[in-house]
């Protein structure tokens, strides 16, 4: 039954299948989007945090560390209650669009991209910042040279926060609802059609999400030895 499924996804990745391609479609829109907003809000925050020292500093980094094992199902819940029809944001109508997704997904994805820049930041050459400040930098340039010294640590820290939202399940199932054709993406496809019986499309989807996770993670380290070089 292995041998047979396996022959039987390739040929559904091969031909184009639409039953494949439309939820790795889903997918990469919803999870690229959702760890875009994520690292606009994330970065920022966690140079900030690496290079302040205030306090509670220690509390928030232990708390960011402890959500890094968030439970999606969690996070969908929380969101669900809050777009719902009964909830604050009902009015909005956009439970189980692609929207509610990436607001999930993004809640997701925070508190890991934040974590690992705080932990690049704090690990980097206290003098690159110092120096700009004595060269007449102010904070926001000079926090700007720190993160740009750690960009290769970033983009781990994008690549991992993307694959913590495009292998997830709960926020997609819980707020996307699982529509063929809409929200339905390669996660909600595997659980229902392995539910149904379908192995082989279960194992196509799965290949796609191997196959794209590899990519990205091969890209950041691509990116980062080439950096190294011309270094």
């Amino acid at each position: 039954m292995i041998l047979e499924g396996l022959r039987r996804a390739f040929e559904m990745l091969l031909s184009f299948d639409p039953q494949v391609w439309g939820p790795v479609r889903v997918s990469l829109e919803v999870s690229c989007v959702a760890t875009l907003l994520a690292a606009v809000a994330a970065i920022p925050l966690g140079v900030v945090i690496g290079l302040s020292r205030f306090a509670g500093r220690r509390i928030i980094v232990s708390v960011l560390n402890t959500m890094l094992a968030l439970p999606t199902v969690l996070v969908g819940l929380l969101v669900y209650g809050l777009i719902s029809r009964s909830g604050p944001l009902g009015a909005w109508d956009i439970l189980y669009t692609p929207t509610a997704m990436i607001i999930g997904q993004t809640i997701l994805a925070m508190p890991m991209i934040c974590a690992f820049t705080v932990a690049s930041v704090e690990r980097s050459d206290p003098r690159i910042r110092l120096s700009m400040l004595s060269l007449g930098a102010g904070r926001i340039k000079a926090s700007v040279a720190v993160a740009l010294e750690n960009r290769a640590a970033l983009a781990a820290a994008l690549a991992a926060g993307f694959g913590r939202v495009f292998s997830e399940v709960g926020v997609a199932m819980m707020l996307g609802g699982n529509i063929r054709g809409y929200t339905r993406n390669i996660t909600t496809g595997i659980a229902f059609e392995t539910g149904k019986g379908e192995f082989a499309l279960g194992v196509a989807l799965g290949t796609v999400l191997l196959v794209v996770a590899l990519a990205v993670n091969f890209a950041v380290g691509y990116w980062n030895y080439r950096g190294g070089r011309r270094q």
